[in-house]
């Protein structure tokens, strides 16, 4: 080293200015204050919820958010007078096997998508696509002709395959199990050929492993959506056995009066299991709603 630049005094390191300091705290409060405020926004509804449903009937007619004299005997009415619980047993019956038809069905064809090439693949993607942008209510009155005069067999009218079958595939689920699967590795599907694994094979052995976390992801939202789905049960089904959770709540109103202690009982049992999925795989609804970014 020359004495030129041994005698080069050492640059000071720079200090973060005090302005922009204060000013990024600021600006970080306001953030967290805001975000607060819209949590407590959304929590605090739920909550009232829940309080009310500890409520006799005269308790609600006054603003107190905590009952005075807190009582089971909403849970007892809906859980031994009314069909609640059969309504609740059709409601998993409906979301569990629309969840695992979409988990199967979705993921194969995300994957025939992602990793074959066939003619009028870009046409019959799109056309998945563009049904995204028809609004359910649409679709209503064709879903309810078939029901009435299906293809095959009897009415599917006050059935469960009635009030499943037009979520046992979805766009969504398919768009997001094909931008997915294109991560998949060709070469490890090469070498399953290689090795004499079918196409299947490969789907099932190597592939659908390898994606279990948009599957996870898929499951929880399908399983959501179609726990709260109101419109169309309330359409496909008229006997009171066959009513799912959110169409047999609404009995517990007239067109007079509403027994709200009853409606907010029921409300906080159907919240139960989706309170459960949500706390439990938290994780693989974070990976999905970033899966659904993902670019293919």
């Amino acid at each position: 080293m020359s004495s030129v630049e041994r005698a080069q005094p050492a640059l000071p390191l720079q200090q973060a200015s005090p302005v922009r300091s204060s000013g990024d705290l600021a600006l970080r409060i306001l953030v967290y204050a805001l975000l607060i405020l819209l949590a407590i926004t959304m929590v605090v509804p739920f909550l009232w919820m829940i309080a009310t449903s500890f409520k006799t009937s005269e308790e609600i007619l006054f603003p107190n958010f905590f009952p005075d004299s807190p009582t089971l005997e909403n849970y007892t009415f809906v859980l031994t007078e009314t069909a609640l619980p059969r309504w609740y047993v059709n409601s998993f019956i409906v979301a569990i096997f629309s969840t695992i038809s979409v988990a199967f069905f979705d993921s194969i064809a995300g994957f025939a998508f992602a990793k074959y090439q066939f003619p009028g693949k870009r046409v019959i993607f799109v056309a998945f696509l563009g049904s995204l942008m028809v609004p359910t209510e649409m679709l209503i009155i064709p879903w309810y002709i078939m029901s009435v005069n299906p293809p095959i067999g009897a009415t599917w009218v006050d059935t469960y395959w009635g009030i499943a079958f037009p979520g046992v595939i979805t766009a969504a689920g398919i768009f997001l199990m094909r931008q997915f699967m294109q991560g998949v590795p060709d070469e490890l599907l090469d070498a399953g050929r290689i090795d004499g694994v079918s196409e299947f094979g490969l789907y099932w052995r190597i592939a659908l492993p390898l994606s279990m976390a948009a599957v996870g992801a898929l499951c929880i939202f399908n399983f959501l959506g179609n726990w709260n789905a109101f419109i169309w049960p309330l359409i496909v089904t008229s006997a009171l056995d066959m009513f799912t959770l959110p169409v047999g709540l609404q009995f517990f109103s007239s067109e007079f009066t509403a027994d709200w202690h009853l409606v907010m009982t029921g409300a906080t049992l159907s919240l139960l299991p989706l309170l459960t999925i949500v706390i439990v795989f938290q994780r693989y609804i974070i990976e999905g709603i970033a899966l659904t970014g993902v670019k293919g």
